[in-house]
């Protein structure tokens, strides 16, 4: 039984492969075109997803949609018959894409795929859901969904058992604790749909002076985690911007225009609405807890991806276990869909082993051989040099001893928006001036931004006041309190970014500047390569923790093929790439010339 599952037309277009109830394919649309966050139909992806797994068109048994465009549209024309006529350029810009592609799903699929089979649907949060619980480890669980909006709930908590799950209550749109977190992405500067994890980021230079403000007039939150917005603040039911002069006037002046420096105020406000949406989050999982009497938590949605929220959540909330989907924003929907299909729809059994989760940690891309990563290389006028397992591993960990920033290929390509260790750029975290290096020179993004540890997991409880598995990146913890540094009287007078050059711990390159992490554990038998890296520069140095950062720059998707991998590296200031097992050393190579104006694509902010 073959069930593609597709999720398009918003942002980040995916597919996904269902081959007997086993997840054997998925990727996102921009990691083929290059263009970050595409939301067109993916093509791409399919044709990856069906390679992958030696099929043809032909072959497929159900083609599955992750929302319901009908209800959607429904959605959007009733707002705007509600704000009219105040809305019609928000609409009239809306109309022509809705009345020529989205409503129009079927036709699409079966003229861009070729395909004459059984297309379904499900609703957007049941994708979100089902792409939480049924991977998870946990045939019992709690399941939480939480993002900007797909029909009309933008927040869900249900129950899973067995093969099947239920939605037992919601939120619906115009009240959206996303929305409310991208109002205040939209503010601070950033871009909405993909700057949200920077408002995450600055939280910790700020103070939450704004909280009360917040609670006294945007949101009115109730003890089970249920809430209302106050809609006079707010302008994105009707205008293409998220907020208002109201919106303005409350916090002291207008918004930040992007790229312009970062105040005090940024700061403040960042850390009010991550301490707003902490609040809200665990205020869900304490009433769904009590609901359901379940211990396991599944998570889901754009909101699932704040993994400050996540390890609040692990170290103060109701649940033993938490699972959060890797790909928890819209992508993951097409993973979601079809495995909704086959379980929920076509009633297959559920196993589970309650130790390790379905997604192949989520290494679920395409792969390169040796020989067609030479062909690649070859043909981009690389030098470089092949080497066995050991001979590799032994010469990366005395680079990286040496504070050299590394590029990391290897084997199948991540699925969701984290570099796990497969699309990596890594540097040693002991480092005190990598963090900074890596941002300026390498990713060519905000200084502020941190870093995550990629550490090995049985060592996590030496570095992180963590004991459990965070193999996607999703969960903040405090650096253990022995590895601290103690600011002097003088650093603690400093206020904001001028934190930032201040080592915090002996790993000062993945620690913020609040002592935490956002942690991911990688285990021998999960990730087998990554692992043989850590182990090596652990031998080496001591150390059992690495930088990890996805292998792109700031503007583009995290690179797929080894000639996407080797374009990054010359672009950037990266002292070595490694591709499979080829290594290259910058100094050997040709000198690099663009054919376009590369930065030039860099998304603003």
């Amino acid at each position: 039984m073959n069930i593609l599952g597709i999720s398009a037309f918003y942002h980040d277009s995916a597919a996904c492969l269902v081959q007997d109830g086993r997840i054997v394919a998925a990727a996102q649309e921009e990691r083929f075109t290059r263009k970050k966050h595409d939301y067109e139909f993916p093509n791409k992806a399919c044709e990856f997803c069906l390679k992958q797994a030696g099929l043809s068109v032909d072959q497929l048994d159900y083609v599955v949609f992750y929302d319901k465009p009908v209800l959607k549209f429904e959605r959007l024309l009733e707002t705007y018959l509600t704000t009219a006529p105040k809305g019609f350029t928000s609409y009239a810009k809306a109309m022509p894409l809705w009345l020529k592609q989205k409503l129009w799903i079927p036709d699409t699929i079966k003229r861009e795929l070729n395909y004459d089979g059984e297309i379904l649907f499900t609703e957007h949060h049941q994708s979100h859901a089902g792409s939480a619980y049924y991977p998870s480890p946990f045939q019992e669980a709690a399941i939480l969904t939480i993002d900007g909006v797909g029909e009309w709930t933008t927040n869900s908590l249900g129950v899973g058992k067995g093969n099947q799950f239920s939605l037992i209550k919601d939120i619906k749109f115009p009240h959206s604790l996303g929305l409310l977190y991208s109002a205040f992405t939209y503010f601070t500067g950033f871009k909405v749909n993909s700057g949200e994890y920077k408002v995450m980021g600055l939280a910790p230079y700020g103070e939450p002076k704004y909280v009360q403000t917040i609670y006294d007039n945007l949101i009115d939150l109730k003890e089970d985690g249920s809430f209302h917005l106050n809609l006079r603040y707010f302008s994105y039911m009707s205008e293409l911007h998220m907020t208002n002069d109201q919106f303005a006037d409350l916090f002291g002046g207008p918004r930040r225009k992007p790229e312009t420096p970062l105040t005090q105020r940024e700061m403040d406000l960042a850390r009010s609405i991550q301490e707003v949406v902490e609040e809200c989050m665990l205020r869900q999982a304490r009433f769904l807890h009590r609901e359901s009497g379940l211990t396991n938590l599944c998570m889901a949605g754009g909101v699932a991806l704040n993994c400050v929220g996540n390890g609040r959540l692990l170290r103060e909330g109701p649940f033993k276990n938490i699972w959060i989907q890797p790909a928890a924003g819209d992508a993951g929907g097409a993973l979601g869909a079809a495995l909704c299909v086959w379980y929920g729809y076509l009633n297959n059994q559920r196993k589970v082993d309650n130790v390790h989760d379905l997604q192949s940690a989520s290494l679920l891309g395409p792969a390169f051989s040796n020989e067609e990563t030479e062909q690649q290389l070859k043909k981009c006028g690389a030098v470089y040099k092949r080497l066995n397992d050991d001979g590799l591993f032994t010469s990366v960990a005395d680079m990286l001893a040496n504070e050299k920033v590394v590029g990391w290929f290897q084997g199948r390509m991540e699925f969701g928006p984290r570099a796990l260790g497969n699309r990596s750029i890594i540097g040693d975290a002991r480092s005190p001036s990598m963090q900074s290096k890596m941002n300026l020179k390498i990713k060519f993004r905000e200084s502020f931004r941190p870093f995550a540890p990629a550490v090995m997991r049985e060592h996590v409880s030496e570095y992180f006041e963590l004991d459990c598995d965070s193999p996607y990146m999703l969960l903040v913890a405090p650096v253990r309190k022995e590895r601290r540094k103690q600011m002097t009287a003088e650093q603690e007078k400093l206020f904001g970014i001028a934190k930032l050059n201040v080592p915090r711990s002996d790993i000062p390159a993945v620690t913020h500047v609040d002592y935490s992490a956002r942690i991911q554990t990688v285990s021998k038998d999960e990730h087998p390569t990554f692992y043989k890296l850590l182990a090596a520069f652990k031998k080496k140095t001591g150390c059992s923790v690495l930088v990890n950062t996805s292998f792109n720059v700031r503007g583009e998707p995290i690179v797929c093929t080894p000639t996407d991998a080797y374009t990054c590296f010359m672009r950037t200031e990266i002292d070595c790439l490694v591709v499979n097992n080829c290594l290259m050393l910058k100094e050997a190579q040709p000198k690099w010339q663009d054919k376009e104006n590369w930065q030039s694509k860099f998304e603003l902010d």
